[in-house]
């Protein structure tokens, strides 16, 4: 099979296409804000409620953002009539109870990432949403991008043969007060940064024989940074690290028996990469402007309207199996390190 002279286009229709939903947020935090934000500015997504702790944090988001209505608990919003589809943008603590709370209502759910604090949380999140016959994804936008439709295509037409390793990382500073230095909020990188390069590598490499690394805790209680390394059945083998204390490039490389895969930019953002061929002599480049959470959340919001309306409960940009088998990759992960959720009192022995 010869190195092809092109890479295929994205088949992502536009995001101001998808049919319209009535969307509820639940939760008034950053990440609300900019999926807010972005449904707004790119899809004629009506987002119709925003849902609170407290009446004054719903009235504040709803003023700031132009939401219609605000209610001051999540039950009164998953209950309101008016509404199609709940986007729970809570804490990770909170996404089992919060999804299964509008699932009981009927209401389709598409729940921020991490989809669960562990496997078993997101498999009854999958058998609840099963049994009301309501749509249900984990909103990790990344794999709805464009970009990674292109990219897909290059993985199943065999451009690069079978993957042999995956390098991933992915750090940011954040400051003292941020909610990922809390111990009662599942905080620490794994489950938030490390949600990005765990769900790559266990998508290219399947499920690993073995997991190693090292974890150093910080002093707030949580988990400051970690390494692993891991293989595969086939003795593929893939990195992750990830931390709290600083910007790092948030990059990946994909190396395959006839040619290998790097990002331009931070991997699980819009932006370009290269696919090369094995000897490095044959370079193709997909080229697509830097985003960010702005330029990139529309298209989740689009694909689930999408789906909705087709009558679908799943989307094949993010199977709710992708979803398990990523939460089985960070069990394996915290399990090998000795990241005990259990003693927070998180989640039950």
């Amino acid at each position: 099979m010869p190195f092809p002279t092109h890479l295929p286009s994205a088949r992502t229709p536009d995001a101001m296409d998808a049919p319209i939903l009535r969307w509820g947020v639940l939760g008034s935090g950053w990440i609300a804000e900019q999926f807010t934000r972005s449904v707004k500015a790119h899809t004629r997504q009506q987002i119709t409620a925003v849902g609170s702790r407290s009446q004054e944090a719903a009235d504040a988001f709803a003023a700031r953002l132009g939401v219609p209505k605000a209610f001051g608990s999540y039950q009164a919003l998953v209950e309101a009539e008016d509404i199609d589809v709940i986007y729970v943008a809570t804490p990770h603590n909170l996404h089992h109870d919060h999804a299964l709370m509008a699932i009981a209502a009927g209401k389709h759910v598409l729940v921020e990432k991490p989809v669960a604090l562990n496997r078993a949380q997101a498999e009854a999140m999958v058998r609840a949403a099963r049994a009301k016959r309501v749509f249900f994804a984990e909103a990790l936008w990344t794999y709805f991008l464009p970009k990674f439709d292109v990219f897909r295509q290059i993985l199943e037409e065999g451009v690069i043969g079978d993957v042999l390793s995956v390098f991933t990382e992915y750090g940011e500073y954040l400051p003292r007060g941020h909610r990922i230095f809390d111990q009662s909020l599942a905080g620490g990188p794994l489950l938030d940064l490390g949600t990005y390069p765990a769900s790559l590598l266990v998508w290219l490499l399947g499920k690993p024989r073995t997991i190693v690394g090292l974890a150093e805790p910080d002093p707030s209680g949580v988990n400051g940074q970690l390494s692993v390394v891991l293989s595969n059945e086939r003795g593929a083998m893939g990195t992750l690290s990830t931390s709290l204390y600083g910007f790092t490039p948030a990059n990946a490389a994909i190396i395959g028996t006839r040619g290998s895969i790097r990002f331009n930019t931070e991997f699980h953002l819009p932006g370009g990469f290269e696919v090369w061929s094995r000897e490095g002599d044959l370079r193709l480049r997909y080229e697509e402007a830097r985003g960010a959470h702005f330029e990139g959340l529309c298209f989740e919001a689009a694909e689930v309207a999408r789906s909705i309306a087709g009558g679908l409960h799943e989307t094949t940009c993010r199977l709710p199996q992708a979803s398990l088998d990523t939460m089985e990759l960070l069990d394996g992960i915290r399990s090998a390190l000795k990241l005990d959720f259990e003693k927070a009192g998180l989640i039950e022995r």
